[in-house]
């Protein structure tokens, strides 16, 4: 029996996978949007959505079991039957050409944003967990789409819709704006969607603003002299001078791989000669 204060063989030889992975440090977050921006794009949506008569309809059709083989096939009637037409809807959208210029879903607006055919993006607030959508904020800054966080956006949609739920809505560019059905509802909710920032992307990254020298200054004794105090306070103010220049003059620029070190830290198995 092996002491429970040292670990067993199965245990040391027990080899625990590792993977290495990058992490931003800056996590970009959705600007709120007002209470009165809100009730306003979701009224609007809604409209628009009964006015179209787009929705989805699924009409459920009872399937009997197969039949035995035993079974004998009904006789041939002597008269001609009459096909009888239903009047019962069929499955699919009701409005094709609507649908089209409509992505739903978080798939779909990411695809649609990836091929850059999208002119207006709108997030369900109620999406858990916030990773995700979160995708979506650097997607929307690098095609130039405004995209915001709705609150209810799936509760008040998914029913006109006839949809279980509706957590991402994004709307596409057409060739013609002739065939356009929702450019009128784009060009209303566009102004009061706020503009998202996000830090390591070119031009919207937030300014950087230098710290008070006051804060900024080590503490030093007083038995030292006045002149060594002065010296370090110039020093503080042109070091800071420089971090904000830079900070104004900087360019992304895109990485590059060089060389790949090995880990020193790492014991090299020994070869055994034979």
């Amino acid at each position: 029996m092996a002491t429970p204060g040292k670990p067993t063989k199965k245990e040391l030889k027990k080899h625990i996978p590792t993977k290495t992975s990058f992490v931003s440090p800056l996590t970009p977050t959705w600007r709120p949007l007002p209470q009165q921006d809100m009730h306003f794009i979701l009224k609007t949506l809604k409209d628009k959505l009964i006015s179209v008569g787009l929705e989805k309809k699924e009409v459920k059709v009872f399937r009997p079991w197969k039949k035995k083989k035993d079974q004998k096939p009904p006789a041939a009637p002597s008269e001609p039957a009459v096909p009888q037409v239903q009047d019962s809807p069929q499955n699919g959208w009701t409005v094709v050409a609507a649908r089209r210029q409509l992505a739903i879903g978080i798939n779909e607006v990411t695809k649609a944003l990836e091929r850059n055919e999208l002119k207006l993006v709108l997030v369900c607030k109620s999406v858990k967990p916030k990773h995700m959508t979160s995708h979506l904020i650097a997607l929307s800054v690098m095609r130039g789409v405004p995209a915001c966080q709705v609150p209810r956006l799936n509760q008040n949609l998914s029913e006109p819709l006839g949809l279980k739920s509706v957590l991402a809505l994004g709307f596409r560019r057409c060739a013609s704006t002739d065939e356009e059905v929702f450019t009128d509802t784009v060009d209303a909710i566009k102004p009061r969607v706020p503009s998202l920032d996000v830090a390591w992307l070119p031009g919207a990254a937030p300014t950087v603003t230098p710290e008070d020298p006051a804060h900024m200054e080590v503490e030093v004794e007083e038995e030292e002299e006045a002149g060594e105090k002065r010296g370090q306070k110039r020093k503080l103010e042109s070091e800071s001078k420089e971090i904000t220049e830079s900070s104004s003059s900087c360019s992304l620029q895109p990485l590059k791989v060089k060389k790949v070190v090995t880990n020193p830290a790492r014991k090299a198995k020994k070869k055994v000669k034979t």
